[in-house]
């Protein structure tokens, strides 16, 4: 509690008297909403006994209950939208794909190894001498039930519906109605489908099984017979392996399969911890390791030339544009500011169509000059260097801009000192223009490195980083670059995806951006040291 005072004419006295803020009924209805979601994902996670994320959101619950209904919170109110989403989108994805780049998670291995026992303990098989059951259909009136008489080779008479069979003799709620041929031909009100009503309903009746005891179920064979089929495999917790109940093989678990002391596994496999393995495969495996080295050099050779292009075109066109002299200036300003205008995904499709070799206009122009077309798609230095011209068309307008907004801050009597002093152009241009333009550009130059190091869409969009690598055993092409390595390591893989590993690829790409963005602090700082020498 505090007091508001003011001093007036007849001294002090008491303006207002506070005790606490009152709470906005919006915040009571979102907490209301908050906690019950949270009650709900709180049983869902309880169920599943996923007590690590279970604690967490209780965690996160209670602090933001108490972050909302506590007065000495109330600065963090402001705090916890932005720190929350932070969280959500950058923190927990980066050690989530820390986590996931130490399993073997990917196709064949997605499901937790207690889902693969509960799918394995699901399979069943036919015995080599099994029981079978003749078997004749009732319909309810309404066509949404069965009943199902089934009759062994012993003459005994069984009734199934809802899942469980039941002996005759067992069962006397159930009414049957016979012929005088003694036939049945209703139980209960249901009448008896006829041999062409029952492939009408086959569909159903191949799904309906009957429960005969813990580890064995009477499953249709043909539209005749039903058949008495076994549990085929059998988990033991205290000696955690599987035994094939059919010919008695034991099963343990090794690297994220049950496998057998034959090497024989069991599928599907199960997500698993295996350490290292995903990072050594980059370097020790030669069949990953070779396209993977291709990929990373041919990266930062993109990146460098890509950086190191659209700075020289951008300095060529700015000092040209910056000139006093020139005229029509705000023409040439506009047309060569008109790629970046452009969205670029549609700039890089129609590129692609201009690269195209047999009806593009790039190549059709060569061969009106007699020369021999270029192979722009399909092979991997024409490639490689049509991907650096789409890239410096798209980036140029940017640094472009960037340089002549540095280059008019430049004072003008540094040029006129230099010219006093005899300077030539190439002088005034290294000495004067350059170093000055590293001060307020380098930063841009490290950035642009880390955004086109990352750069996916020209990739992808051009030619999907192809041409292949042949006798690659991952998808890699050899335009690749890191970032749709690891895209198609996830998802365009023909032996299935790899998360695991394209996972341990983006840990490196996370590395390295990290790395530049820690160069580029380091390079800001002392440029800035620098001008403030000058």
């Amino acid at each position: 509690m505090f007091w508001v005072v003011y001093r007036g004419e007849g001294g002090y006295r008491l303006l207002s008297s506070w005790q606490g803020r009152s709470k906005h009924p919006w915040t009571i209805l979102f907490l209301c909403l908050f906690d019950a979601l949270t009650l709900w994902g709180a049983i869902l996670l309880l169920n599943d006994r996923n007590y690590l994320y279970l604690f967490f959101l209780l965690i996160t619950a209670i602090s933001i209950n108490y972050i909302y209904l506590s007065e000495k919170c109330y600065p963090l109110r402001y705090i916890l939208p932005g720190t929350f989403f932070m969280f959500l989108l950058v923190v927990y994805p980066i050690f989530y794909n820390i986590y996931i780049s130490f399993t073997n998670y990917g196709t064949g291995h997605i499901l937790s190894k207690e889902q693969v026992i509960q799918k394995l303990e699901e399979r069943y098989y036919i015995p080599s001498k099994p029981e079978e059951y003749y078997f004749t259909v009732f319909k309810s009136p309404d066509g949404s039930k069965f009943i199902l008489a089934l009759e062994d080779d012993k003459g005994q008479l069984y009734l199934g519906e809802n899942g469980e069979i039941i002996l005759r003799s067992n069962s006397p709620e159930y009414f049957i109605k016979r012929n005088h041929e003694g036939t049945i031909n209703s139980i209960n009100g249901y009448e008896k489908l006829t041999k062409k009503e029952l492939f009408k309903y086959l569909s159903i009746l191949q799904g309906i099984e009957f429960i005969k005891n813990q580890d064995s179920v009477i499953r249709m064979k043909d539209t005749s017979t039903y058949v008495l089929c076994r549990k085929q495999y059998q988990y033991l917790p205290q000696n955690d392996k599987i035994i094939d109940n059919k010919n008695n093989k034991e099963y343990r678990p090794v690297d994220g399969f049950f496998t057998s002391s034959e090497g024989e596994k069991l599928l599907p496999g199960y997500k698993t911890y295996i350490g290292w393995q995903n990072y050594f495969k980059l370097i020790t495996d030669r069949s990953i390791a070779t396209p993977f080295l291709q990929v990373f050099t041919w990266t930062f050779q993109f990146a460098f030339l890509s950086v190191l292009g659209t700075f020289l075109i951008g300095v060529l066109l700015a000092i040209l544009l910056n000139d006093n002299k020139l005229l029509f200036k705000r023409l040439y300003r506009t047309l060569l500011i008109l790629p970046y205008a452009i969205p670029g995904f549609i700039s890089i499709l129609i590129w692609r169509g201009l690269f195209n070799e047999e009806f593009g206009v790039i190549n059709n122009i060569l061969k009106a000059l007699s020369i021999s077309p270029f192979s722009w798609l399909t092979d991997a230095t024409c490639t490689k260097l049509a991907l650096v011209l789409v890239n410096l068309w798209l980036g140029y307008p940017y640094m472009m801009l960037i340089i002549l907004g540095s280059l008019q801050s430049i004072n003008k009597t540094l040029y006129e000192a230099a010219a006093i002093d005899g300077a030539s152009g190439w002088q005034k241009f290294s000495h004067i223009t350059l170093p000055l333009l590293l001060v307020s550009v380098g930063p841009l130059l490290i950035s642009s490195f880390a955004y086109n190091f990352n750069n996916y869409s020209v990739i992808y969009l051009f030619n999907k980083g192809r041409p292949p690598m042949i006798g690659a055993d991952t998808p890699a092409g050899k335009t690749d670059i890191l970032i749709t390595y690891t895209y198609r390591l996830a998802f365009e893989t023909g032996q299935g995806a790899d998360f695991g590993l394209a996972s341990t690829v983006t840990i490196l790409i996370f590395i390295i951006t990290a790395i530049i963005t820690q160069v580029n602090f380091g390079f800001t700082g002392a440029l800035e040291d620098v001008k403030g020498n000058d």
